[in-house]
C-alpha cells in the first residue's frame, strides 16, 4: 500500500477535490492502539487496489488531532479510531471502525 500522508487541513481539502477524480480512503490511525495497528495490519494484508482504483491516505490522529476534528465535523461522523472515511466526489460515502474495516466493505461500496 502506498500510504499518503494526511497532516494538515490544506491537505484535507486537496483530498476532498481529489475524490472527484478517484475515491480516497482515509485511515484515522491512533499510533497508541494495539486495535488500530492490528486493524491497520488487516487492510494493508488485503489491499489489492491498483493506484488508479483507489488512493489510501494515512493519518495518525494523534499527532494531527485538529485534522482528525475536522474530518468527524465536516463529513458528520462521530470520531473513531480506528477509522476508515470512503471519500468520493467530496463526499464520505463509508466509515467503518475497529474490526468493521475491511477491503471487501470498501469493494462493496465502489
Amino acid at each position: 500500500m502506498d500510504w499518503k500522508p494526511l497532516t494538515n487541513l490544506q491537505e484535507l481539502n486537496e483530498v476532498i477535490d481529489r475524490s472527484k477524480q478517484v475515491p480516497c480512503l482515509i485511515f484515522k490511525h491512533s499510533t497508541r492502539c494495539s486495535i488500530s495497528f492490528m486493524a491497520k495490519h488487516r487492510l494493508e494484508a488485503q489491499w489489492d487496489f491498483n493506484a488508479t482504483e483507489i488512493e489510501p491516505y494515512y493519518l495518525d490522529l494523534i499527532s494531527y488531532r485538529n485534522v482528525s476534528n475536522e474530518i468527524a465535523e465536516r463529513f458528520q461522523v462521530y470520531h473513531e479510531s480506528p477509522q476508515i472515511l470512503l471519500i468520493k466526489d467530496g463526499d464520505c460515502y463509508h466509515d467503518a471502525s475497529h474490526l468493521d474495516i475491511s477491503v471487501e466493505e470498501i469493494k462493496e461500496v465502489l
